[in-house]
């Protein structure tokens, strides 16, 4: 069995799944390499695992957050620069055959992450 990367994006002020936030995954080396880049939907997920098959390896990656753009569009009133930008989790995966949830609970000010299942 193939392992799998998957994310769910929560927005905590509004408490409601973040619609319309943009991802991005990259494999980090020396360099970053930018995987894939991703729209949550409706209820705050990419529609399908982010990574998985052959390219789901072990390594280091990043998950990037475009939290500003995604409250600027919702109407939010931030200020500028906003204190939250873009919010990026790095990770680990050590078991290509095991699923990792990376989720995401955000607000203007402030979020958590954890590995989810």
């Amino acid at each position: 069995m193939s392992g799998k990367l998957t994310t769910h994006v929560l927005d905590t002020m509004h408490g409601r799944p973040a619609a319309g936030m943009a991802l991005r995954l990259y494999r980090m080396g020396d360099t970053a390499e930018q995987i894939c880049a991703k729209t949550t939907d409706n209820d705050g997920r990419t529609g399908g695992p982010i990574l998985d098959g052959d390219n789901f390896t072990p390594g280091r990656y990043r998950l990037t957050f475009d939290v500003a753009a995604y409250f600027h569009a919702q109407g939010v009133d931030l200020p500028e620069p906003p204190f939250l930008d873009v919010v990026t989790v790095d990770f680990g995966i050590t078991d290509a055959a095991a699923h990792y949830h990376v989720p995401l609970l955000v607000s203007p000010y402030g979020y958590s992450t954890y590995r989810g299942s």
